[in-house]
């Protein structure tokens, strides 16, 4: 199945679920739309990751360590803009990572959001209003 109509599928699934109210599906019917949408996101990063290892080396982009054979697996395809449907055909938006590197990169990028967010708000009043060991060196000095 081409990406494409993977996509398509993915829509016409979503729009079912807008046009239906949650409340009057089954939990049955829950199940069955919850493990089609599992399945189609599993065929598409199937078909991305398909692509990305015929094009690039089984390496990771960040410890250099090779994969092969059984250990294939724990090499992922990471996007760099963060958005998992930009995928073009020539790869441009992929690196391989180890899942360990794939990790690290995703905490990475919620720390740096975190930290424009704080950077962004106002700034924020010391929650301390006494220092037990403000006066500790100068009476160390003493003895």
């Amino acid at each position: 199945m081409e990406i494409g109509a993977i996509l398509l599928s993915a829509s016409i699934t979503i729009r079912n679920i807008m046009r239906t109210k949650t409340d009057t599906l089954s939990d049955t019917q829950r199940q069955q739309l919850v493990a089609k949408m599992r399945q189609e996101e599993q065929q598409r990063q199937l078909g991305y990751r398909e692509q990305a290892l015929k094009l690039f080396p089984h390496v990771c982009a960040r410890c250099t360590r090779e994969f092969e054979g059984k250990n294939l697996r724990e090499l992922t395809v990471h996007h760099k803009d963060h958005d998992h449907d930009n995928n073009p055909p020539d790869g441009s938006n992929w690196e391989l990572l180890c899942i360990y590197c794939h990790d690290h990169e995703h905490t990475r990028a919620i720390q740096n959001d975190r930290a424009s967010l704080t950077a962004d708000a106002s700034p924020q009043q010391e929650t301390l209003s006494h220092s037990p060991f403000a006066n500790l060196a100068e009476t160390l000095k003493k003895k």
